[in-house]
């Protein structure tokens, strides 16, 4: 499908508009970012990585009755979705306690909990992306109450599904971040990404760290580690 212009210039994202003016182009780039943007470098082939695992991801989502962007894979580096109006708000969905988190509450990363954590954090970038409740969210226009409830039944049902998703793979989804839009009717869907760079993604066996943590405290091996989830889910989910 051809392209018109760009409407999003991101760092590991762009997104372009399409002669269909409901359905967008997303190109997964090679940048890494990490700290707000301090830190950035090129990783070979990570785009190709991301615009795969956010397939299988987001195919997964709809093979559960999960309303979500995505339509289909466009090339190796890109994905055609359905164009929505993003909601300023990441819903941070938590299977263990790890990063930031975990240094907030004094506990060790990744320490195991007997609950899911669900966070809401209003996303504007020259706040901090600061962490808000659901009274927050209303009081800033965001939601309404009824919204953010079927935000967070969404999360809820998506991380079924992503966990097993990855699960089958040998992975563990440790914890993932996930943003929701308003398409073309106003229905809530998810968007944006499902990937490396805003999931925590441990070996199941070895704990081994497979996502973007590895260049966020320069470890070696991110592309391997980015190519290695590809291809476990590509030998384990179906698209």
């Amino acid at each position: 499908m051809s392209t018109k212009e760009m409407l999003v210039d991101g760092k590991g994202k762009k997104i372009y508009s399409t002669e269909d003016p409901e359905i967008v182009l997303v190109h997964y780039t090679d940048v890494a970012s990490a700290y707000g943007g301090i830190k950035t470098a090129s990783i070979k082939d990570k785009g190709k990585c991301n615009n795969a695992i956010s397939a299988f991801a987001f195919e997964a989502m709809t093979a559960a009755g999960i309303p979500n962007h995505f339509i289909s894979l466009e090339n190796e580096r890109e994905q055609l979705c359905r164009k929505v109006t993003m909601i300023p708000l990441q819903i941070i969905v938590r299977n263990r306690l790890a990063g930031t988190t975990a240094a907030m509450l004094g506990l060790k990363n990744g320490a195991e909990i007997s609950n899911t954590v669900f966070e809401l954090r209003y996303n504007c970038r020259s706040l901090g992306n600061p962490m808000i409740n659901e009274h927050h969210a209303v009081a800033l226009g965001i939601v309404t109450y009824e919204e953010v409830g079927e935000i967070l039944d969404l999360a809820k049902r998506t991380n079924e599904v992503l966990k097993d998703t990855f699960h089958k793979a040998g992975i563990e989804l440790v914890d993932f971040k996930m943003e929701c839009g308003k398409d073309a009717e106003g229905h809530i869907i998810i968007a944006d990404e499902i990937s490396p760079d805003n999931c925590r993604l441990w070996d199941e066996k070895s704990g081994e760290i497979l996502d973007k943590d590895r260049f966020r405290h320069d470890m070696s091996d991110v592309c391997i580690s980015y190519r290695t989830i590809m291809e476990r889910l590509s030998k384990s989910v179906k698209l």
